[in-house]
């Protein structure tokens, strides 16, 4: 059981501060450098039929969320020993394949298999170099102790991709994974595990960092090279912080915390092998796609995902803390905010 308690213990909170500041002025930065890069190797995004924009915007801005995360992570070496680990190295070797599948990617366009290839490479550096799902303390152990690795891998893959198929409106995945990083940091904060905790508040501060440039209308979208690394660096800090001490309720408050990519995901999967289509082949039938083509616009579409991150993201770090009365009291709020939204839509009939 996790004691209320334990959030106040002996967190080095300048650190968390330092590591979201840090984040977050280098990726503000680095923005339109990344812009630049994109233009120079031609990751170009041009209109397309499912899209939402009508002019060129360069894809690989996600450069300057890699920069902001991984400068920072640097510049905190010395202060934090977690960081001169064989786990710490295994992600960060896992995270630059990710970055260059990405990058590639963005620049010309790769086969689904090949990525699906390089990211199980990837995964399976994260878990032989220490890191994995602890499923000692599930129910039916002694079963699934011997498939901790091959959950693992799966955990990480399906993370990284269910980010990547939210990105798809502008300034939804990178708001979203700062919703979902905070929430993580949170729950993090309550195990007292400094290593993850450093990592999603970083995180958040390399998201929010792009998110100006990014937010609609977009100047540069993150691409394939930002959208798989925030699923990664999600799906690894989720290993570290929320598996690692939670037992029995990790798969829970991990879920919820990636409730709406988790979710989309599932969906897209199932409706695509209902569909008899290929499963990592796109398509207009995702939940921003959805709420657009009922007439919300795009900054409305991703205030109402926004909305419904924190508060899945709420929920998991109340249950946390075993608030029963707090638990119902937020999900009497959430009822009551999607009949206001319900009505505001019916009344208005908004088409903009």
């Amino acid at each position: 059981m996790i004691e209320n308690q334990i959030f106040v213990a002996n967190h080095n909170w300048i650190l968390y501060i330092a590591a979201f500041a840090c984040a977050f002025g280098i990726s503000i930065l680095a923005t339109p450098f990344s812009k630049k890069v994109s233009l120079k190797l031609g990751a170009i995004d041009y209109p397309k039929k499912r899209g939402l924009h009508t002019e060129p915007i360069p894809r690989m801005g996600g450069i300057a969320i890699v920069l902001g995360f991984m400068l920072t992570m640097l510049i905190l070496m010395p202060f934090l020993a977690e960081i001169r680990t064989r786990q710490f190295t295994g992600f960060l070797i896992g995270g630059i394949i990710i970055v260059a599948l990405g990058m590639l990617d963005d620049i010309y366009n790769l086969n689904a298999k090949l990525k699906l290839a390089i990211q199980f490479i990837a995964a399976l550096v994260v878990v032989l170099t220490g890191t994995t799902i602890n499923t000692l303390m599930w129910p039916f152990a002694t079963y699934l102790e011997s498939l901790s690795a091959p959950i693992t891998i799966i955990w990480i893959i399906g993370v990284t991709n269910a980010v990547n198929f939210i990105d798809g409106v502008d300034g939804l995945a990178a708001g979203v994974t700062s919703i979902c990083a905070t929430c993580l940091m949170v729950l993090c904060l309550l195990t007292g595990t400094e290593l993850a905790v450093v990592l999603t508040a970083t995180l958040a501060g390399s998201c929010l960092g792009f998110l100006p440039r990014n937010f609609n209308p977009a100047e540069v979208f993150m691409g394939d090279t930002g959208a798989t690394f925030l699923g990664y660096v999600l799906s690894v800090s989720s290993i570290l912080g929320v598996f690692k001490s939670y037992a029995v309720l990790s798969v829970l408050l991990a879920v919820l915390c990636i409730a709406l990519p988790i979710l989309d995901t599932l969906f897209a999967m199932l409706r695509r092998a209902i569909n008899h289509k290929p499963i990592m082949s796109a398509d207009r039938g995702h939940l921003h796609h959805r709420l657009i083509d009922k007439g919300y616009s795009q900054k409305q579409a991703v205030g109402i995902l926004y909305g419904i991150s924190a508060v899945s993201g709420l929920f998991a770090i109340l249950i946390a803390l075993r608030n029963i009365y707090a638990i119902a009291v937020a999900a009497v709020f959430f009822i009551v905010l999607t009949l206001m939204l319900f009505v505001y839509k019916k009344r208005t009939g908004h088409n903009n």
